[in-house]
């Protein structure tokens, strides 16, 4: 494999085709978390992680913070 290059199945095998991109979206879900953690963790604002993400301070807030504070030993907020 070349840098750079990724080995992905062809057309011609769309059961393995379909199992790395599974594989790929858990991937790079897991990467998203770790960076949003890290960037939180640095002092990053909702308001600058979602402009980084492309999305709401709020859409980040509501889609990491739960998980960014389990990462990082705290329990989630009470809602009620």
């Amino acid at each position: 494999m070349a840098a750079g290059h990724l080995d992905v199945p062809g057309p011609e095998d769309p059961e393995a085709a379909l199992a790395a991109v599974v594989a790929l979206r858990r991937l790079a879900g897991r990467l998203e978390v770790e960076a949003v953690a890290e960037a939180v963790g640095r002092g990053w604002t909702w308001a600058q992680v979602g402009e980084a993400l492309g999305i709401s301070a709020q859409a980040a807030h509501k889609r990491f913070a739960t998980e960014v504070r389990a990462r990082r030993g705290h329990r989630p907020e009470r809602t009620d």
